[in-house]
């Protein structure tokens, strides 16, 4: 969004995307209860693991409003687009391999997490293309 324009669809995406992960933030600091029954809904999970949760997904959020505010920016675009994968790849994990997640929480982290894989790889060149006009060789 540099230079003033509208923020395109993706950026806008991010957005709900970050603000849906910040409400997972206060979930592992301050509500560990909801965040078992809405994430990890067959382990106990610890205080100590809410707030690491917490942080992860503090984590992912920030990269989440950055990049929709710079989809311009590649090593940003790639850094969030993998911090999907690494979190799609996790809860993925959770269920097949350790069954601490039911399908119904899966499907959700699933929703937003390959929506915006697929996005992301679809709009993967289409950001930044001006990059190459703003600079002008001196001589």
């Amino acid at each position: 969004m540099a230079g003033g324009g509208r923020m395109p669809l993706l950026g806008w995406w991010l957005m709900l995307v970050g603000s849906l992960r910040l409400a997972s933030v206060w979930f592992g600091f301050f509500n560990i209860w909801a965040l078992r029954v809405a994430v990890f809904s067959q382990t106990d999970m610890t205080e100590v693991h809410g707030r690491t949760f917490g942080v992860w997904t503090l984590l992912t959020c920030t990269l989440c409003f950055l990049c929709a505010f710079n989809l311009e920016n590649r090593p940003l675009y790639l850094a969030t687009f993998l911090s999907f994968i690494y979190a799609l790849g996790h809860f993925l994990t959770e269920y097949m391999i350790y069954h601490t997640m039911a399908v119904a929480n899966l499907s959700t982290v699933g929703f937003f997490a390959g929506t915006s894989i697929v996005w992301m790889l679809l709009q993967w060149n289409s950001h930044g293309k001006s990059r190459g006009s703003q600079s002008v060789k001196q001589s």
